[in-house]
């Protein structure tokens, strides 16, 4: 059976390249990203482990700008280490000006802990935290797809 083992990259168009290249490297630098790729139109910031793209949208792409509730990309998420991450990463935001769409907080049951907010072109982002405090059983396969 084929298994995905984890997700190599994320590629996103932006309607400024310039400003959101700043944006980019400013939050991912934060999170421990580093830019690895950089091209006139392109860069791409890796963790070692995971690659995030931005890229220019064309002329036909920037007449339509994200709007949460389109078919689409509607956020991404990136799972931090601990609470005090999140909580970390919100004052940065905040000190960079950066649009929060929901502050540092519990929003689910399980300690579930995160914060929402925007990049330059409205698309958003969480950063998160959840407790892995119960292990799941693995169940017995008969190598048998049902």
């Amino acid at each position: 059976m084929v298994r995905v083992i984890g997700i190599d990259h994320l590629v996103i168009r932006v309607g400024d390249f310039a400003r959101s290249k700043r944006f980019y490297k400013k939050v991912l630098g934060f999170l421990g990203f580093w830019l690895q790729y950089e091209y006139d139109d392109a860069a791409g910031w890796s963790n070692g482990k995971t690659l995030f793209w931005i890229g220019k949208a064309d002329a036909e792409g920037k007449k339509h700008p994200h709007r949460i509730g389109n078919i689409g990309f509607h956020h991404y998420a990136f799972e931090l280490g601990k609470r005090k991450d999140v909580d970390d990463l919100y004052e940065f935001l905040k000190a960079n000006d950066v649009t929060i769409v929901d502050p540092a907080g519990e929003y689910y049951e399980g300690g579930y802990y995160a914060v929402y907010f925007l990049d330059p072109d409205g698309l958003k982002l969480e950063a998160m935290y959840f407790p892995k405090t119960r292990k799941k059983k693995k169940k017995k396969t008969t190598g048998k797809r049902g």
